[in-house]
């Protein structure tokens, strides 16, 4: 990888796409710590403490790269985008003329995303919003004027998310990867440091010698684990054999051609666990901002809330929080259902079995066309079953071992698989762009 890096700075081209990815990360940490006005951070600080003890934005503030807890301009940054993308994703099934859309090719996905666009910035004014009322009733708030201070808080917020959102386009179209994952990363390794110095004052700094030891064992050996069993999951494919059949173009004979097709086992990536976290924590998330608690709504709500918290799974030493660990169960089918419907929408194997029968391919021992389409499928469905099981392993581990030795840490599995998947996607961007510059090299030099 770090060769990789280094022949890729030596290209004009890819190195222009990898200082631009770096000037807009950089802009990206500086906005993280551009404070709003009108807040009191003093009062925050302690009232987020509070809030962040009882588990309520611990995963809103990796997402936000720490910049939610320094009531920064980019405090909301992604995460309108990405509950913006779920929605989306979910209405193209429900209402058909976003299907049409969906299958309309480069066009309609355009149009997609244009939507998508709007929404975010409706959900970010309706969050920023929401926030700014929430910070009244907790008495955050600086200045006589209530009104007007949220009035400027929910223009800085919905500001802030609007240009991540534009910044994460424009890195996709003139830097390296795709930009939202790119700000996503960003915003999760910058918690790191934090997190694993937590883990050395908890586990490791004034213990016994012997303890100490096997507790930073244990740690380096989660961490290497974790991001081993990710570069397999995200480097396996299941390939299907596609044989070209001969014919006559001409007076030449062309096809008789073997290939295959790759089916990548963990086919959605990182947007399964993207997903079923953001469904999972945004409940927790209102309720920590309006104070609803048992004190509102009884003690019901406050009991699904501690299942919905992920702080609170395998915590089997604490007596009485067993039971929460059923939270984890739901996480897990969770994973399955976006996993299978993101590939859904992706993927579509009538699709690909009638683009093989023009071309004349076929898959050897299958006929064309609908036994085709029933083989993808079939193959598929045992492939995304491979692949989010994987994801739940790799979710679980460091749940496990948190919930038991009650480690608190922003980063988890869904953190490690974010930047694993991201990082192993930029680097074979590069190394294709590196090697398409190479093909033109040569043939320009015929």
């Amino acid at each position: 990888m770090f060769k990789t890096l280094v022949n890729a700075f030596k290209i004009k081209d890819v190195r222009i796409k990898l200082l631009y990815t770096l000037i807009a990360v950089l802009i990206v940490r500086i906005g993280c710590v551009l404070p709003v006005p009108g807040i009191n951070r003093a009062y925050f600080a302690s009232w987020l403490e509070t809030v962040t003890e009882a588990g309520g934005l611990g995963f809103l503030d990796v997402l936000t790269g720490g910049s939610f807890t320094q009531m920064s301009i980019f405090a909301l940054n992604i995460s309108p985008y990405i509950t913006s993308s779920i929605i989306m994703q979910l209405l193209t099934i429900a209402i058909p003329k976003l299907e049409e859309m969906q299958k309309d090719g480069e066009t309609g996905r355009k149009k997609i995303a244009e939507i998508t666009r709007y929404v975010t910035i409706g959900l970010a004014l309706f969050e920023s919003v929401a926030m700014g009322i929430g910070f009244k009733n907790n008495g955050i708030l600086e200045g006589s004027n209530a009104f007007l201070t949220i009035c400027v808080i929910a223009a800085s917020f919905t500001a802030g998310s609007a240009f991540l959102m534009w910044l994460g386009e424009q890195i996709t179209e003139k830097g390296i990867g795709n930009g939202i994952s790119v700000i996503l990363l960003i915003n999760i390794v910058a918690n790191l440091p934090r997190d694993y110095m937590n883990l050395f004052e908890t586990f490791i700094k004034s213990k016994p010698v012997v303890k100490a030891i096997i507790a930073a064992v244990v740690i380096i050996a989660v961490s290497v684990v974790l991001v081993v069993l990710i570069i397999l999951l995200e480097s396996a494919q299941r390939r299907i054999s596609v044989q070209y059949a001969k014919k006559m173009q001409g007076r030449r004979m062309v096809g008789g051609q073997s290939s295959f097709i790759p089916l990548k086992i963990n086919t959605a990536g990182v947007i399964p666990v993207i997903f079923a976290v953001s469904i999972l924590q945004t409940p927790i998330i209102i309720s920590s901002l309006f104070g609803v608690g048992a004190n509102r709504y009884g003690n019901v709500w406050e009991r699904l809330l501690m299942y919905m918290n992920q702080q609170n799974w395998c915590c089997f030493r604490t007596e009485g929080y067993a039971k929460y660990t059923i939270g984890l169960i739901f996480y897990i089918l969770m994973l399955y259902f976006f996993a299978y419907f993101y590939t859904g929408i992706t993927f579509n194997p009538i699709e690909v079995s009638n683009n093989l029968k023009k071309q004349g391919g076929f898959v050897p021992g299958i006929r064309p066309g609908r036994p085709t389409s029933d083989y993808l499928t079939k193959v598929l469905n045992y492939v995304i079953l491979i692949g989010a099981t994987g994801l739940g392993i790799i979710a679980i581990i460091p749940i496990f071992f948190t919930g038991m030795f009650s480690a608190r840490v922003s980063f988890g599995g869904t953190s490690i698989i974010i930047i694993v998947g991201v990082i192993l996607e930029m680097v074979r961007q590069v190394e294709t762009m590196m090697r398409e510059r190479h093909y033109k090299g040569f043939l320009s030099e015929d």
